[in-house]
């Protein structure tokens, strides 16, 4: 039961994490080793699913899903995404500079605490390190194209899609990527209101994605382990940018119903910031907000047991993998 709470918890910061434009829960999962965990358990919901409850009935089928897991995860994204959702859209309008401060702090601890090279680091390793932070850093400007699609269900489904490999991915922010392809808004609203059309269509493209991106992760990180956590690690630091609080939009375009799709941002200092703005730049406030967010990366670290990220929750998906190769 302890671990199942502990579960419970780490899914509902998760949550909270992915209802924030530019925070990542994968990154959450990152930092509380069960990161690994998640990929796996997510790669077994597929058709060896079928095999696992033929030659071993329903007892074999939750082993299989690893759904101890699975359960407690999954209800506290959900619990933290329905209520977040309310204070997240009133942090965002009334406190902006507070919310990205803590999230930044959030964040940088997060690259600290996961940047510890393993065993087996090598040099040509900065390799995928700097792939990640381009990514990072080029992905949101591609993220309007999705807009061209046409049909709305089609731009809710791949969005989706998008958006859902995102929640997989440490450092890029599912709810970012939805921004700049003007449907974050529109989802958010879905959510709050219940709108079942709206997210019934919205939840076949995240299906989609989650099964086919899981699995790729998964064969990564199988294979390529090491290079693959600093391809995740890069990811991690190219978003450390977007949750800058001192900024000023500079390039934008114009979404569905109007809504305003940022583009591009220009980094300012809290003296800059509150020169051009002319509003207070709350500099001792969010510096508070960012050691807050520092703090409790770190306290996470320490519950979590000193793991290395990613490491931990391995032992549980081993028999999973055992299953699998047998029904294979």
């Amino acid at each position: 039961m302890k671990r199942q709470l502990s579960i419970f918890l780490k899914g509902a910061g998760m949550g909270a994490a992915d209802a924030v434009p530019g925070v990542s829960g994968g990154t959450i999962a990152f930092v509380t080793g069960i990161y690994e965990e998640l990929i796996h358990t997510i790669k077994q919901f597929g058709p060896s699913a079928f095999t696992a409850w033929r030659r071993s009935g329903l007892s074999g089928l939750f082993v299989h899903l690893n759904l101890m897991f699975a359960i407690p995860l999954l209800l506290g994204i959900g619990a933290s995404l329905v209520s977040v959702a309310h204070l997240v859209v009133w942090l965002m309008d009334d406190y902006p500079l507070l919310l990205n401060g803590f999230f930044f702090g959030l964040v940088a601890a997060s690259a600290i605490v996961v940047s510890r090279h393993p065993a087996d680091w090598k040099l040509w390793h900065l390799a995928p390190l700097i792939v990640g932070l381009l990514l990072a850093h080029g992905l949101p400007s591609l993220m309007p194209l999705v807009n061209q699609l046409g049909s709305p269900s089609l731009v809710l489904i791949v969005g989706g899609a998008i958006a859902i490999s995102a929640l997989l991915l440490p450092g890029v922010s599912g709810s970012f990527l939805l921004l700049t392809m003007g449907l974050y808004g529109t989802v958010m609203q879905g959510i709050r209101s219940f709108d079942l059309s709206l997210l019934s269509t919205f939840a076949v493209g995240c299906l989609i994605g989650l099964f086919g991106f899981s699995r790729l992760l998964s064969w990564l990180l199988r294979h390529h382990h090491t290079a693959t956590l600093q391809l995740l690690i890069g990811f991690i630091i190219g978003s450390l940018p977007v949750l800058w609080p001192w900024r000023e939009l500079v390039r934008y375009q114009l979404g569905p119903e109007g809504r305003m799709i940022p583009l591009d941002y220009r980094y300012l200092t809290p003296g800059d910031y509150a020169n051009l703005t002319g509003e207070p730049a709350l500099l001792v406030p969010v510096v508070v907000a960012m050691v807050i967010g520092a703090a409790l990366v770190l306290v996470l670290g320490r519950y979590s047991g000193g793991s290395t990220p990613g490491k931990a929750g391995n032992g549980s998906h081993k028999s999973t993998d055992k299953q699998e190769g047998s029904n294979a």
